[in-house]
């Protein structure tokens, strides 16, 4: 990341007269005491960003992502948001040209606390107009960000600015409100989270501290295999399912100590619903769109289906140690780049053939004979820039999977505040599934087991019977 002077808050005295409304650009004196935008290269899991100034709270972690520095200005927090092409390394070896935010798609992660003034800077270097919306938010209707509606849209190489106070604590998102279709398909989304002003013992009434906060959106690409560019007409088959613009093993691990209290914010801005699960523990959903749920409303859960639009904030405390999946429970959504018209060949014997074609198409390969896993075993030529189907590698063997895919680490010796990945779990002895190799034990008759088919009466055979209305009085007159 390149902050540079961006905490310089002696560079901040030519904003005092700024007047910031959402639908006016900014002026070339102005330009000259914006503060100066923070990038980021690259897609690693950034350590949380302790607030250096105003009001004090625990910060989230940006799952393959980042949270976007600010300056104080009079009281005010200063955010530069840049809109612009970027290239976004979705998994090792895969790139993907698409559109986002300081360098990255999604953009960073925007944390402030309830109450504060927020003053948000917007510089168009797409090359089409856009705007931000503030989903979730509260604010004046001039700073909602719904092109022709709200305001006029930011011009190519504009700088627009939008300020509104963070007027209630929750997990939000940003995206574009223009040219909408292509412009989210393309990756222009972030995270917006707003942290609670806690009272004079540091609690609220809804919302609990934690020791671990998490952020990610899920998104879904239609890249051909071998492409780089989304497809942006794609209304239902996509084939790139993904968090946070990035695929399985792209993705992050979310390493936690034991006993950890963790709340993971989660939101869809993707064409479908995902059901969210999660291995070895239960989880309460705390918050949605709205804000905290009430304490009485919630219940244990192991999946939360998400809608689009959607957000979720989900709480529990890791106490089962281990390396546990986490991931979107719609089965396709767990592979990468895929056909949609592949035949199905499960039970089909090439034997025989394969040499016969391999004469003419040196490259055949058997596709699906006995089941999905074979692709993940082959060393199968691809395309340049294409992610393997079904691919990472787990302490046993490959794991087959992609797309919508994590692990949650939970260590004992995890020290507080570590982000860091703990490697592989070992699992204890006695603990861990085994081949068996002996006899198998026999199975017990039991004297009320029913009779063998063959000795069952068959079954009478049912004929449907229709009665057809009289036809006096012709038409429907006969209907009573």
């Amino acid at each position: 990341m390149n902050r540079r002077n961006f905490f310089n808050t002696a560079a901040v005295s030519g904003m005092a007269g700024l007047s910031a409304v959402a639908a006016s650009s900014v002026s070339k004196v102005a330009m000259a005491a914006l503060p100066e935008p923070a990038m980021m290269a690259h897609t690693h899991t950034a350590a949380p960003l302790a607030p250096p100034n105003g009001q004090p709270y625990r910060p989230v972690v940006t799952l393959n992502g980042w949270t976007l520095p600010w300056r104080m200005n009079q009281g005010v927090k200063e955010f530069h948001l840049v809109a612009e092409p970027v290239v976004r390394e979705m998994a090792p070896g895969f790139k993907a040209h698409m559109w986002g935010y300081n360098g990255q798609s999604p953009g960073p992660t925007i944390e402030v606390v309830e109450g504060d003034r927020v003053r948000i800077f917007v510089t168009n270097k797409l090359p089409e107009h856009t705007t931000i919306h503030w989903h979730g938010q509260r604010l004046p209707n001039g700073m909602d960000g719904v092109a022709g509606l709200n305001q006029p849209a930011i011009p190519v190489g504009k700088t627009f600015v939008y300020e509104f106070e963070a007027r209630r604590p929750g997990t939000f998102m940003y995206h574009p409100h223009a040219d909408e279709m292509t412009q989210m398909a393309m990756g222009m989304m972030g995270f917006w989270v707003t942290h609670p002003k806690l009272d004079k013992q540091g609690k609220h009434p809804q919302i609990d501290s934690v020791d671990r906060d998490f952020v990610f959106l899920l998104n879904a690409y239609d890249i051909e295999p071998g492409s780089m560019t989304p497809k942006i007409m794609t209304m239902l088959d996509f084939n790139l399912w993904s968090w946070n613009s990035r695929i399985f093993p792209g993705i992050d691990t979310l390493n936690v100590r034991l006993n950890d209290k963790v709340r993971i914010r989660v939101g869809n801005l993707t064409m479908t619903n995902h059901p969210i699960h999660l291995h070895g523990h239960e989880f309460t959903v705390t918050g949605t769109d709205g804000g905290p749920t009430p304490k009485a409303s919630r219940w244990p859960e192991v999946t939360a289906d998400m809608a689009v639009g959607q957000m979720r904030q989900l709480e529990f405390v890791a106490d089962e140690e281990g390396d546990w999946a986490f991931h979107c429970h719609k089965s396709h959504h767990t592979m990468n780049a895929m056909g949609h018209e592949v035949p199905t060949l499960i039970g089909v014997d090439h034997r025989g053939l394969v040499k016969k074609l391999q004469k003419s198409i040196p490259d055949y390969m058997v596709m699906g004979e006995r089941g999905m896993a074979d692709m993940g075993e082959m060393e199968m030529q691809i395309p340049d820039n294409t992610a393997p189907m079904m691919t990472g590698k787990g302490p046993y063997g490959g794991v087959e999977m992609g797309g919508m895919f994590s692990m949650l680490k939970v260590r004992k010796d995890q020290k507080p505040g570590d982000y860091q990945d703990p490697g592989w779990y070992r699992q204890p002895p006695g603990t861990q599934a085994y081949e068996w190799t002996g006899a198998l034990p026999a199975m017990p008759h039991s004297a009320a087991a029913p009779a063998s088919p063959a000795a069952s009466p068959a079954p009478a055979t049912t004929e449907v019977q229709i009665r057809k209305p009289p036809a006096s009085g012709g038409g429907h007159n006969a209907h009573h």
